[in-house]
């Protein structure tokens, strides 16, 4: 089995935010030399999130308007009595912080309009997201 490890950061710069990562992955597919596998993408941070599906401005402000909507920042959240962003938290344990993705011919496996976005819930921050590549 052959196993590759690679992580990047992505800085933020508003309180919500959906950063494509898709191109970053890839490369990371790439230079893994791995052909058939399984990438995992990890974030490990407690008040971010990843989410596989369409990138459009519009539709990424759709997932922006869905997290506050759904989370309510400011709801009243009893960890909101520390620091204000008990949505955060409960956003990324609900949307979850990490995905994987099938690997085939040196490549993700994804659908036509999928990309891989870091959903930023509490920022702005410097987030750090780990690709690990595992190939047969």
């Amino acid at each position: 089995m052959k196993v590759y490890l690679e992580e990047f950061f992505v800085r933020t710069s508003k309180r919500f935010q959906v950063v494509k990562i898709t191109e970053r992955v890839e490369k990371a597919v790439s230079k893994s030399g791995v052909s058939e596998g399984i990438c995992a993408v990890f974030t490990p941070h407690a008040t971010a999130a990843l989410i596989v599906n369409e990138y459009e401005p519009r539709i990424a402000e759709d997932y922006i308007k869905w997290v506050e909507e759904v989370f309510r920042p400011g709801g009243g959240w009893r960890h909101d009595e520390i620091d204000s962003n008990a949505h955060a938290h409960i956003a990324s344990s609900m949307i979850g912080s990490g995905r994987f993705i099938p690997v085939s011919k040196g490549s993700l496996v994804r659908g036509m309009w999928q990309e891989i976005m870091l959903l930023e819930l509490d920022g702005p921050r410097e987030r750090r997201v780990v690709v690990q590549v595992l190939g047969v």
